[in-house]
């Protein structure tokens, strides 16, 4: 799987802000996500743990950036101690990340948008918001995966597979159990996308309401 941080600062990097971890499989799209106060070790370290908790299939593999929260002794200790293959990304090659880049806009991004978010409380309604987005994104989203890009003179031809949601490819994969299988599909016959849309869109709005109400607070504003 593939990690990044996205952060919530608003355009000003000044103090600390929110960030959100987002992990990626590369096999089958599926995404999860989780707010932490800043970008310290040990809270990226404690949210990956968390969403490895939540994965559908076992952790086999984790690639990240170079960045300081993800480079450090006690993240290499633990995926040595639990036998987690650990990898990153050349330096400078952006592209080295295309599933968890394209993830950050697509599922965070669109979700929660460009505005600082820097409070306890902005926290807990990230989190309380990924916690219906990562059923609304991964059970009802469906997502082309790239087959095969050729150039042609100077056009690039790209094909693609049947757009499918993470939820399907993981009942595809032969590497998933059945046991999961099946928790998988009872998990996913007890939702309602109509239902999560309204708790995100309702979440969403008081995101917007706390962050507009600091900068009206601001000298000058």
């Amino acid at each position: 799987m593939e990690i990044d941080l996205v952060g919530h600062d608003g355009g000003n990097s000044y103090g600390e802000f929110a960030q959100t971890l987002t992990v990626t499989d590369v096999c089958t799209g599926w995404t999860e996500v989780q707010a932490v106060k800043n970008k310290a070790q040990c809270w990226v370290f404690e949210a990956l743990k968390d969403i490895r908790d939540r994965l559908p299939f076992d952790l086999l593999g984790i690639d990240s950036d170079n960045g300081g929260e993800f480079i450090n002794d006690h993240l290499y200790r633990y995926c040595i101690q639990e036998k987690i293959t650990f990898t990153r990304a050349r330096s400078y090659r952006k592209n080295y990340s295309c599933f968890v880049e394209q993830k950050n806009y697509s599922v965070v991004r669109r979700a929660v948008g460009y505005m600082r978010h820097d409070t306890p409380e902005e926290v807990r309604l990230l989190n309380e918001l990924y916690g219906y987005l990562r059923l609304y994104s991964n059970h009802f989203h469906p997502v082309m995966k790239l087959l095969e890009k050729t150039r042609v003179g100077s056009k690039v031809k790209k094909k693609y597979d049947k757009p499918q949601t993470p939820y399907q490819r993981v009942l595809a994969s032969p590497y998933v159990s059945k046991d999961t299988k099946k928790w998988l599909r009872q998990e996913h016959e007890k939702l309602n996308p109509a239902e999560l849309n309204r708790k995100i869109t309702h979440l969403q709005q008081k995101l917007i309401r706390i962050a507009s109400a600091k900068e009206r607070r601001k000298p000058g504003s």
